[in-house]
């Protein structure tokens, strides 16, 4: 009784280990494909906070400042002024941005967008698919999308004015 009560015990210790080993694996040391500068932007299909759809395809020919952000993350509580300064100016030359929310209440993210008076779209990521496709780790991160629809830049943390300026400048068509 007491071998075959160890030998049970053994093979679910040895279960255990195979689980944890192949996550270790294929959270660390598997490769996964990032999105790159000079790679075509993933298209995506969000709803903002009004439930319009938003596909990123449809912004093709003008240059998009792909903003990921949370209402929780000081820095992009920073440069949200600085990001609706820069639309204000270059929204009538052909640069659009789309800012990102990444699985927060659509409440929470209405809230920030009027405290900010954002007029740019904001669209929510509830699932956090997009974040994703385009490996995004540390919040802010900005993508800036050429008029072809590939990746020109990739910025992460905080901007200020200067840089939001010169961003938007350098991807407009």
């Amino acid at each position: 009784m007491k071998k075959r009560r160890l030998l049970m015990r053994s093979i679910i210790l040895s279960v255990l280990v195979a689980a944890l080993g192949y996550t270790l694996y294929t959270n660390f040391f598997s490769s996964k494909e990032k999105v790159k500068v000079g790679s075509d932007a993933p298209d995506f299909v969000l709803t903002d906070i009004n439930g319009d759809k938003h596909q990123l395809s449809d912004y093709k020919g003008k240059g998009v400042f792909l903003n990921f952000w949370g209402t929780w993350c000081e820095p992009c509580k920073r440069e949200m002024p600085y990001m609706q300064n820069q639309y204000d100016y270059y929204k009538e030359q052909g640069v659009e941005v789309l800012a990102v929310n990444i699985a927060e209440s659509k409440i929470a993210v209405q809230n920030f967008t009027d405290t900010y008076d954002l007029s740019f779209p904001v669209v929510l990521d509830k699932d956090r698919q997009v974040l994703e496709a385009y490996g995004v780790v540390p919040l802010p991160t900005t993508f800036l999308i050429d008029k072809d629809g590939k990746v020109a830049e990739i910025i992460t943390g905080q901007m200020n004015e200067r840089m939001v300026r010169d961003y938007m400048e350098s991807i407009k068509p």
